[in-house]
This record gives C-alpha cells, structure tokens and sequence, in this order.
C-alpha cells in the first residue's frame, strides 16, 4: 500500500519576488489532497542581494562552489526559508511531528545545461537543522548526471492534476508563467512532454522596474496602454531558441533586456507581454497534437494583456486560468515542490526522456534530517 505523507513545498523561482509554502497530503503518485498556501514577499533590499548572486555564480564552475558574499546571502535565503516554516506551521495550527518531508527548491543563480552545470543556493542541511524537519533539495543535479537539462521538475506534478482532462479524453497543456516560462502537455493516454517556452515575466519586471522602479506591471495595466513594438518582438521570437528540434532549458540571462530608449514605457510592457505569449505559442508547436486547452499558472496569469494576448493566439485551444480549471496558480510550484519531495524518498522517477531529455527516468534529490 502506497504510503500517504504529509509535505510541505517551498519555492522560490525566477521572478525573485519571495517565497511560496505549500502544503499538501500525497502518495507522491495519483492521490493528492492540497493544504494551506502562503507567499512570503521579499523586501526590495534582500531582492537585490538576490540579484547580486546571479553576478557572483556567473565565473563559477563548481556547482558547490559558494566564495565569500555569495555564502552570505545563502545563509539568509536559507533563515528566511526556515522563518517562513516555523511562520507556516504556527498560522495553521501544525506541529513539526504532523509533518513528513520538507521539498526545498532554493535559489537558481545558474544554469548551463548545455555545460551539465546547475547551481541553486540553499543550505538543505541547515534549513533541517532549523525547522527540525527532513529536507530534500538538490533535485535537479542527478538528471543532470544522466544527461539531462535539469528542468523543468514540475511536470510529474501536472501529471498528476491532470487526471480529469485524462478522464475526458482530452488533451492539455500547462503553462506555467514565471520568470521564464514552460509548457508541460498530458495527452489523454497520458504522454507527458514538457519543456521551458520562452520568455515570461522577467523581461516584463525588468523592463517596469527600470523605467519605473516598481517590481512588476499590475494586471498588466502598463503594457494594457500601449502597442506592440514589431522590430522589438521580432528581435525576441527570431531567437535560435525557438527554431529546431532540440528543446533546452532557459537560464534567466538567456534573453537580454529592453535597453532604455528602446521604447515607451508601455510600448515596451505591452511588446514584451506579446512576446511572452507568443514564445508560448512558438514553442507549443513542438507538442505532440494540438491541445483542448491551455491551463495557465505562475505569475503571468494575473497579467491582462498576456493573458489577452495569448488568447488571441491560442487557435482553437480554450486559455484557462489555473482557478478557472480547479487549481491554485498561485500555489502549484510550491506544491509540486512538496510532490517531488516525497517521490524523493520513495525513489520515484522526478524527470523522464519526454521532459529533461534524460535518457532514462530517474529520481533524485538529497536527504538530510534534523
């Protein structure tokens, strides 16, 4: 009999934005009951520290290399995971020994697939010293090992959510929107196919926080304002990336910013949402069918014009907010986080050929205990 667990998921993704606690109940196979959810932003100061990691891992080459300034901010990211624990476990009511495994994503600074390098800060061990609670983290360097793209992680997790699509004889395509974006199809025999699509929000928020100096476009009002910019779209969605059969995971860096002068505040906003929804539309033409629909979840779904725009653009294909088709977008990386966790300890597959390109399924992820 599979072993239902209690987990806890933390997520803190490419947008830098804070970190997301989730907690659900799951055989880490078809049952899953979700728990409680809670963000924790990230105030301005600690968010830049965090962007001034992606500069001190960008020379490195050991993956457990972490020189001077960047343990520093390691060490805190990893207190402030273990603050917004004990900070989750108080506000609903749960003890440490009501708990089975904690899923810790950390921090990407790095990721080269192409050089089998990826670095996320995150002391696991330190975070299960504080909390008082197994961790599992480093998920993502054995698919690395056997020759994967160490990402993207979370569509077992879709899999999973997708059960009634499946029941329907329907295909569907999740589309998380984050920093970078990436599609996972679940055919109704199951197949699963995912890889990241492009571009999501972070040239969006690093566009905004330029001209403006705040975090992000609110549902999308800036951008709502303006007008697409074609010669500044087509300078995104000409990129190699989307063009042969190869899919590869995307490193935040990966796709420069607008430079200032380049455009408008909201002309920038507003071609950079359509470039996001377009590299999503670009890249769902590498999936096994058209599917019935697309679920959108990530930060992405709270933005109006993007959203607008990939409706638009969709041909055919229902666009469904996470909520709209029975989820939480706000939660789900977080709780596939929780997911992988107890797969982890299980030996479960994390990652197969169909998502990282690794040759074989493989699981992964390291254990350390209080």
């Amino acid at each position: 009999m599979d072993v239902v667990r209690t987990a806890i998921g933390l997520m803190s993704g490419t947008s830098m934005d804070g970190i997301d606690v989730a907690l659900i109940r799951t055989d880490g196979r078809g049952f899953i009951e979700r728990g409680p959810f809670v963000g924790v932003p990230y105030d301005a100061e600690f968010r830049a520290r965090l962007k001034r990691a992606l500069e001190l891992a960008r020379p490195l080459r050991d993956r457990n290399g972490r020189p001077g300034e960047l343990r520093e901010i390691e060490d805190e990211f990893t207190l402030r995971h273990a603050t917004a624990v004990t900070a989750f476990l108080e506000r609903f009511g749960f003890t440490a020994n009501g708990i089975d495994v904690v899923g810790f994503h950390g921090q990407t600074v790095l990721h080269r697939p192409d050089e089998g390098l990826t670095i996320q800060i995150g002391d696991g061990r330190e975070l299960a010293r504080r909390t008082g609670l197994p961790v599992v983290y480093d998920m993502r360097a054995n698919d690395m090992v056997h020759g994967g793209q160490g990402a993207p992680l979370v569509p077992v997790y879709h899999a999973a959510l997708a059960g009634k699509f499946q029941q329907a004889g329907e295909a569907v395509c999740f589309v998380n929107i984050g920093g970078i974006s990436n599609l996972t199809y679940v055919g109704a025999d199951g197949r699963i196919a995912a890889f990241d699509s492009g571009p999501g929000n972070t040239l969006i928020d690093q566009w905004i926080e330029m001209q403006t100096g705040k975090t992000y476009d609110p549902g999308g009002q800036i951008g709502g304002r303006g007008k697409i910019v074609p010669a500044l779209a087509e300078r995104y969605l000409d990129s190699p990336f989307f063009r042969g059969n190869v899919r590869r995971s995307l490193d935040r860096g990966d796709f420069a910013p607008l430079r200032p002068g380049d455009a408008s505040l909201e002309d920038g906003a507003r071609t950079l949402a359509h470039v996001a929804a377009a590299s999503i539309v670009k890249s769902a033409g590498f999936l096994p069918e058209r599917p019935s629909a697309y679920i959108v979840c990530g930060g992405g779904r709270l933005n109006g014009t993007l959203m607008a725009e990939l409706s638009a653009m969709a041909e055919g294909s229902k666009v469904l907010s996470a909520e709209a088709a029975g989820f939480d977008g706000d939660a789900m990386e977080a709780e596939a986080w929780a997911y992988l966790a107890v797969r982890s300890l299980d030996g479960l597959p994390l990652t197969f050929p169909g998502t990282t390109g690794v040759a074989a399924p493989v699981s992964g992820g390291v254990l350390a205990t209080p």
